[in-house]
């Protein structure tokens, strides 16, 4: 490791009697929400269940005695963030403070540690911490599903209003001491997942970050709670949102597809969300340990001879090591279950290893863990019967709070560590266990430490650091036949292989600390932020449903008044309509036009300065048909391929002549992905082939769609066909068509007819609209528009496009074009004025 950054630190403890007074006027307003920051400094505002400070009554009972919590991640991952950033917390305390005495605590911890505490009413923060967060998240989380009322925890609304009422008492905290203009939000962990929709709700550009510290259970799972849309689209509101692993990131990536329809896409190494214009941020990072604090507490339990002591107590045993929460996702109970088995089938063993069994305090409440308890006192004592003799104890079994310099010191003279649990979000103790057999050579006393350095790892396949400790053996707890041949396999190994082992894992966790974890985060947030304040940003929906759309400053909602205006004054006018997801909602089962739409569209072509089209990739029986009464309308059909000015005119093929022998290559391919894929199906036109995917699974559906891609490109590489993928699509289609080359001809025949269009409105949903908007621009320097031609490329969905203008749906499309018909001259509509052909 290189040379570690000496960092201001604050003062270690302090006990003050905390009154209001202490905090001037001048340093509560620079924190308040409603005045900028007069001075450009960055500051991360770091939000967590709990802060990391210990609060306690002086004996006195005058005042508090307040000190750091050393072993909080959150005061360790300072050593990661830029040198001059500043940090402020915002989190609960593991006390209840009366709430007259609430004033006087806040107001000396914002002043003396710069933590803003959040009061939870006691009400409140049980429904919330053991309720909501610990019944039904945590046990959904990590894979236990309530199937009865006393078997994890059912979901209980009134729960679910709790976890929304703290989180929102969270963010008030926050917003009382926010600059947002300057400061970054970094928020952790599964009890403030909704806390992001809150503060993007008061602030829309807000640059914040979130990382989960558990596990993010597969779709199938996650999708069981009846909160799962409003807690995702809350975490969508972040512009950051870290994993430990990547199955953990999958998992949710998954869930966003089949549940709100969403794609990620990967660039230069990045994992990007694309939402309504943002792009969110997936950052897969597992958190690393404090290096420097774990070989502090290698010289304190070397200083009180606790590793001599312990060297001694076990001398000529070889210690196996387990150090767990008292949990029922520990998989305790199976480790002992291993135990004994190693005992049974390898007798050598017998008075030889021991298995030490760490076990901190219970976090948690119910009858599970109350009954995994009675277990793992039942096993301790049977297995300890069976093969304990005087001077040998084959489990030990310790329940107490230790220091961490005993836990260092247990170890360091431990053979192997053994990690069972089934299900936990990363687990840190292989890399502390690792980084105490390292040991601190300088400072050990014993002549062994400066010799060779090895370790053991048997770890659970179900932890978030099993990925990256390729020299473990891994192991599927629930088979503890296999732990404990796992375990057996470990002691036995040779000293050479151990070392090997070991060097590999210490240069990855000595390099891979908790200040790379941060700073890696940190850096990420600043790169997905970058663009916060260039881009136009605002609020739509309600509750959970809200999301804040980010757009060009150049792309803007069209306002029906303004196109109005510019309609009447033109005099040639060019308006291309796509058909579904346009006119035509894409939810509809009937796709035949309503009511409203033909009368409005007669209308538009009722004024002799309007040329109308609908271009769609429809064919052109179905569009014929439905548009029967609008004789003068212009119809595109199959993205152009087929062209007909009005119904007097014969259809045009304005594709190359084709006998489209392609068809016979690529249709036996489609038709063999669509046996293979359940929901799929393939439309045949006339001029192309499409294979839709909507209606099958996400997942199958989109890596099928790839898959085809490429194989559809490789047998059909010599043949006048372009394949393009789409929405829910794969379309096969002769090249030179395209709604873009539809667009180019209109506006030539119009001016080749003198009927040059000075006005232009172009409406589509989809890509292959984006053609006729990448065309529209460049057609005014080309000469075909107007140079004073007003252009309306309008897009349908407030979505990135190379159209300037949006609508939201079909409904405001048609208000629009009701309104332009409204507008509209209602002379005679000649055929001599009006009859352009091809």
């Amino acid at each position: 490791m290189g040379p570690v950054r000496e960092r201001k630190r604050l003062t270690r403890v302090m006990t003050v009697p905390g009154v209001v007074s202490e905090l001037d006027d001048d340093q509560a307003n620079s924190v308040n929400s409603d005045v900028h920051s007069s001075v450009n400094q960055d500051r991360i505002i770091i939000v967590a269940n709990q802060l990391p400070v210990k609060v306690k009554r002086r004996p006195d009972n005058k005042g508090w005695s307040f000190n750091w919590d050393d072993y909080s991640l959150l005061l360790q991952l300072k050593d990661g963030l830029p040198e001059e950033m500043e940090v402020l917390y915002v989190g609960s305390l593991k006390i209840d403070v009366d709430i007259n005495e609430q004033d006087e605590v806040s107001s000396v911890l914002l002043e003396k540690f710069k933590c803003v505490p959040a009061f939870l009413p006691p009400e409140i923060f049980n429904k919330f911490y053991h309720g909501f967060c610990k019944q039904h998240l945590w046990s959904l989380f990590h894979y236990m599903l309530p199937y009865s009322a006393n078997h994890g925890g059912r979901f209980h609304r009134s729960l679910w209003e709790a976890y929304v009422a703290a989180n929102k008492i969270f963010s008030q905290r926050v917003i009382e001491v926010i600059n947002p203009e300057d400061d970054y939000i970094w928020i952790h962990d599964y009890h403030l997942m909704v806390l992001p929709t809150f503060l993007r709700r008061r602030f829309n550009r807000l640059r914040m970050g979130f990382f989960l510290h558990s596990p993010f259970p597969s779709s199938e799972i996650y999708r069981t709670s009846p909160v799962r849309e409003e807690i995702l689209k809350a975490l969508l509101n972040s512009d950051l949102i870290g994993f430990h692993t990547f199955d953990y990131a999958r998992h949710f990536l998954s869930c966003c597809s089949r549940m709100l329809g969403l794609e990620y896409q990967s660039k230069r190494g990045y994992i990007g969300l694309e939402y309504y214009g943002r792009t969110i941020g997936i950052k897969i990072m597992p958190v690393g340990v404090h290096m420097e604090q774990i070989e502090s507490a290698l010289r304190v339990a070397d200083k009180e001879s606790r590793i001599h002591e312990f060297k001694q107590k076990f001398d000529g045993k070889t210690v196996l090591l387990g150090v767990d929460d008292m949990d029922v996702f520990k998989g305790v109970n199976l480790k002992l279950l291993a135990m004994e088995q190693i005992l049974k089938q390898h007798p050598k063993w017998q008075g030889r290893a021991v298995l030490v069994q760490i076990t901190n305090p219970a976090r948690g409440r119910g009858k599970d863990l109350e009954d995994t308890q009675a277990e793992i006192q039942a096993s301790c004592k049977r297995i300890n019967e069976m093969f304990g003799k005087t001077g040998y104890e084959p489990i030990v079994f310790i329940d107490r709070p230790i220091s961490l310099a005993e836990r260092v010191a247990y170890y360091t003279i431990a053979e192997c560590v053994v990690v069972t649990a089934v299900r936990d979000g990363m687990n840190l103790t292989p890399y502390e266990y690792i980084a105490c057999r390292q040991g601190v050579s300088e400072s050990m006393s014993s002549s062994e430490s400066n010799g060779p350095r090895k370790s053991m790892l048997v770890v659970s396949e179900f932890i978030g650091c099993s990925p990256s400790l390729s020299g473990a053996i891994r192991v599927n707890p629930w088979n503890f036949e296999a732990t404990a041949e796992a375990m057996n396999e470990a002691i036995s190994m040779a000293d050479a292989e151990k070392q090997l082992r070991h060097e590999k894992h210490y240069r990855y966790i000595s390099s891979h600390d908790v200040a790379f974890w941060s700073r890696s985060f940190f850096q990420d947030m600043e790169r997905t932020c970058k663009d916060h304040f260039r881009r136009r940003c605002w609020g739509i929906g309600l509750s959970f449903w809200f999301r804040v759309v980010a757009l060009d400053p150049n792309f803007r909602k069209l306002s029906i008044d303004h196109i109005e205006s510019v309609y009447v004054r033109s005099k040639n006018r060019a308006i291309l309509l796509d058909y579904d997801g346009t006119v035509m909602p894409q939810t509809s089962h009937n796709k035949t036009p309503n009511a409203e739409v033909i009368p409005i569209v007669n209308r538009l072509l009722g004024d002799t300065k309007n040329t109308v089209f609908v271009v769609s990739g429809r064919g052109k029986e179905s569009l014929d048909k439905w548009f029967s009464p609008c004789k003068k309308l212009g119809i595109a059909a199959e993205h152009g391929y087929f062209m007909r000015w009005s119904s007097d005119d014969k259809w045009e093929v304005c594709g190359p002549n084709s006998e489209f022998r392609w068809k016979q290559i690529a249709e036996p391919v489609m038709r063999l992905y669509t046996e293979a894929t359940d929901g799929s199906s393939i439309e045949t036109k006339e001029s192309a082939l499409v294979w839709h995917h909507r209606d099958a699974d996400p997942s199958f559906g989109s890596s099928q769609a790839k898959e085809m891609l490429d194989h559809l490109e490789s047998v059909l590489a010599n043949e006048p066909v372009t394949v393009k993928s789409g929405q829910f699509i794969i379309d096969v289609k002769p090249q030179g068509v395209s709604k873009g080359v539809v667009a180019e001809k209109v506006f030539t025949t119009m001016a080749e007819s003198g009927k040059q269009a000075d006005f232009v409105l172009c409406i589509g949903d989809d890509r292959s609209d984006e053609e006729m908007f990448e065309i529209i621009s460049s057609a005014i320097s080309s000469g075909i528009l107007s140079s004073n031609a007003s252009v309306f490329a309008c897009t349908v969905g407030q979505k990135p496009s190379k159209a300037k203008y949006y609508l939201d749906d079909p409904a405001e499309v048609i208000n629009m074009l009701e309104a332009l018909a409204d507008a509209s001259d209602p002379g005679s509509f000649t055929d001599t004025e009006s009859d352009i052909s091809l």
